[in-house]
């Protein structure tokens, strides 16, 4: 054995010891960040309370990341600003032109009341939110109603089953032929 095999192994040694060390106060320091964003992207858990009567919709964790369809705005007596925002299946399904919308596929209106911006007059930008309202597409879960499912949110909680059962009969009556979906991808 040379005299340089020692000094190779006790370098390559330390330089093991070094890196453990750093990768173990890299992860030491980054574990509260990991798990803070583990539990904030993973599913809520949601109760039965959560769900929309009737369909038993709840609200997507994570759908205000999601890809914009088109924003709107709802005269009186609403006076609301909304935006449509959908899954990637919604996406999609919208860019390719697809009608029926494959199952899977989640649409999500956010709403707020509109006011007047206080920095520039001929704004209108977002008050207090009202609701959030979301569609989900089974064909065979929703047979009945056009294959969709209703869920209507104010405060995080559903509205009561009476509102629940106005929601197919509006699309029906004034989006069947777009498979009972009023918005349109905005250009």
């Amino acid at each position: 054995m040379t005299t340089a095999e020692p000094e190779k192994r006790k370098s390559l040694s330390t330089t093991m010891v070094v890196l453990t060390v750093v990768l173990l106060v890299v992860l030491l320091t980054c574990m509260p960040y990991l798990v803070t964003i583990a539990f904030a992207e993973g599913p809520a858990e949601q109760s039965a309370a959560d769900a929309s009567p009737i369909f038993g919709i709840t609200i997507p964790a994570g759908y205000k990341r999601w890809e914009l369809i088109a924003p709107a705005e709802e005269a009186a007596p609403l006076d609301e600003l909304r935006a449509v925002l959908g899954n990637q299946t919604a996406i999609d399904a919208y860019q390719a032109g697809k009608l029926p919308f494959p199952d899977g596929t989640i649409l999500v209106k956010r709403a707020w009341k509109r006011k007047q911006s206080p920095e520039f007059a001929s704004a209108t930008i977002p008050g207090a939110a009202t609701t959030v309202q979301v569609m989900v597409k089974d064909s065979k879960k929703y047979a009945a109603t056009g294959g969709w499912g209703f869920g209507r949110f104010i405060n995080g909680k559903p509205v009561d089953e009476a509102q629940h059962r106005t929601c197919f009969a509006c699309h029906d009556a004034r989006a069947k032929s777009r498979d009972y979906v009023f918005t349109r991808l905005a250009p």
